[in-house]
Order: structure tokens, then C-alpha cells, then sequence
């Protein structure tokens, strides 16, 4: 898809945020499972849209690890934890890495993006959110003859989603400092991730959690899964505060190790923090008919669905910031 065709997807899209938030209640609450209502919007949803579409578009050739595209969308998720206001970590935005690909025995360059803002109560304590930026790149075209793989919802929409929630953060801070982590080369083995746990520039002890997200925008049954709870129970109580007040249907599972089901525990990043004894909660969908294909595209994400559960796992992280888990002796 060209990049104007992009544009338009997106005015398209923005209008219809628009009328939906000029319908009566809209701007006010929506109704979770339970009839709770759900404050407000919290999330500039219309700017997250368009930082998704650019991270997403044509222009930037699938985001493949060491590729000038990729090299884009990292600048650009760089000056967007800038003007948020995030602080750089360790003394710069950027943390690079090298590795070994899986098919051969090159070394590779990753680097990921970091920023952090300081928590007003507990300072030293941090909740650690993330989402990688980087996909497949150019490949094999499909039926249409399209060879970029855009990756939208794996995972320009996890990027943008945290380009969301700096922001919001940076205007209500945290009681808990929070570190935001755009991993690159996930696709090529959680590169970065592992690279960021193994030379941490934190204490990896006084992370509290780590909130990952990765495929976010788009699901036919309005469902997103927060994964971890059955390694981590004591985090059960919070998705199920959060759920029965979420306007889509949060649910728990996919870490049951049961082998008739997906078990998404070393799934994405989060991986790379479970395999620390650090708790995780990973938000994802389920599999769709786009999963990594060049039509997984800005056109085909869902901008309600999205905006919600990127609502969703705020509300979540607001919780656990107020109210953080006692992690049990080992």
C-alpha cells in the first residue's frame, strides 16, 4: 500500500473517532462487563493513530533489524520519548547491542530506544513497559504482489502505544519511576530484550513488573489477553479489577503449558524478564488472517478496539503503580 493510500486509511479512521465522540454519552464512559463505567479517554488517540501509520507505512521497508527503515522508525520513537519529556536513561535514548542470526553466523547491530520518568513517591522502584518496533521487512509477495511486511499490529502498534502512554505519564506522574523500552530485533530471537535484561541500565532487582505489549490493534471478537497470571497469581486480583471496568473483553490465559493450547510465555519480550524471576503481564490478540504478511496493514487495524485496550492496559499499570504486588519469597 502506498503511503497515500496510508493518509487517507488514516482520515478515514480519524473521522470516525470523531463521530464517535460526538455521539451522546461517548466522551463520557462506556460499560464494562460488570456495568462499571470507564473514565473518560485518557489516551490522545487520534496522534497514536498517526504515529502507528507512519511506523507502519511503506516508507520505512518492514522496520528489519539493522535496515535504514528500521533505522527511521528508531529516530523517530527517539524524538517522539523527547518531546514527551521522557528522560534518557544512563545518559542517552539508545542502548546497542549485537548478535548472532538464527540462520547464520553473522553479527548483527540492534539498538533499542529507552526513556524514563522519574516516580514521585518511590523512585527507586520501577515498572518496566515495552514493545518492540522492528518486523520482518521485505520479503516473498503475496497475491497482490506485496512484499513489504508493515507489521502494523506486530508491533507498530505496541510503539505507538508507548508513545501514548509517556505522555499521558509525563502529565500524571507515576508513583513509581517507569521505564519505557522500544526493543529492536525481537523478530530475530528477543535480541533485544535479552540484550536489555543481561546489561540492564537499572537494577533489575527493583523492577516491580514488566508490562509488555505486542499485537494490540486489531481482534474480530473485541478480546485481548493479559498473559502471565498463571506463573505469577499474586497479579490475577489486578486484571480482574481492570476487566470488569474495560470497555473490550480482557482475559486471562495462554501461559498454561497444557500442549492442546498456544502458550505465549516466551512469546515476545516478556520472555526475556520471566526467564529473571521479573513478573510479566503480556498484552496480545490472538492470531489473525494478517499475522506476518505484507497485509498486515495501517488499513486493517481496528482504531476503537485499539484505543480501548491501550485504556485498558493503562488502567492496569495505574493500578499497579498505586498499589504495587508483593512479589512471595522464593
Amino acid at each position: 500500500m502506498s503511503v497515500k493510500q496510508h493518509s487517507l486509511g488514516l482520515r478515514f479512521l480519524l473521522t470516525g473517532l470523531l463521530l464517535f465522540a460526538g455521539l451522546p454519552g461517548a466522551a463520557c464512559a462506556q460499560t464494562g462487563q460488570s456495568g462499571t463505567e470507564v473514565a473518560k479517554s485518557r489516551i490522545d488517540a487520534s496522534r497514536m493513530l498517526k504515529d502507528l501509520e507512519f511506523l507502519a507505512s511503506d516508507e520505512l521497508g518492514g522496520r528489519r533489524a539493522g535496515t535504514p527503515g528500521n533505522a527511521r522508525a528508531r529516530e523517530y520513537l527517539v524524538e517522539g520519548f523527547r518531546s514527551a519529556g521522557l528522560q534518557p536513561l544512563a545518559g542517552s535514548y539508545t542502548q546497542e547491542f549485537t548478535f548472532r542470526g538464527r540462520r547464520d553466523s553473522t553479527e548483527y547491530q540492534g539498538t533499542n530506544v529507552v526513556g524514563y520518568i522519574t516516580g514521585t513517591r518511590e523512585p527507586e522502584r520501577y515498572i518496566v513497559v515495552t514493545a518492540h518496533f522492528d518486523h520482518l521487512g521485505i520479503g516473498r509477495p503475496d497475491e497482490r504482489g506485496d512484499s513489504i511486511y508493515n507489521g502494523a499490529d506486530d508491533n507498530a502498534a505496541g510503539a505507538a502505544a508507548l508513545l501514548a502512554l509517556a505522555r499521558y505519564l509525563r502529565a500524571h506522574p507515576p508513583s513509581h519511576s517507569v521505564v519505557f523500552v522500544a526493543f529492536d530485533a525481537e523478530e530475530h530471537g528477543l535480541q533485544g530484550a535479552r540484550a536489555f535484561v543481561a546489561k540492564a541500565p537499572i537494577p533489575m532487582e527493583s523492577v516491580v513488573i514488566n508490562l509488555n505489549m505486542d499485537m494490540i490493534s486489531r481482534n474480530d471478537r473485541n478480546e485481548l489477553y493479559a498473559v502471565g497470571t498463571r506463573h505469577y497469581p499474586f497479579l490475577k486480583p489486578y486484571v480482574e479489577r481492570v476487566a470488569a471496568r474495560s470497555g473490550i473483553k480482557l482475559l486471562m490465559g495462554h501461559d498454561s503449558g497444557d500442549p492442546r493450547t498456544e502458550d505465549w510465555t516466551n512469546a515476545s519480550d516478556h520472555g526475556a524478564f520471566h526467564a529473571r524471576g521479573i513478573p510479566f503481564l503480556y498484552f496480545g490478540v490472538e492470531d489473525h488472517a494478517d499475522y506476518h504478511k505484507p497485509s498486515d496493514e495501517f488499513a486493517r487495524i481496528h482504531p476503537e478496539f485499539y484505543k480501548s485496550a491501550v485504556e485498558t492496559i493503562l488502567d492496569l499499570l495505574l493500578e499497579v503503580d498505586a498499589q504495587p504486588p508483593a512479589r512471595p519469597a522464593k
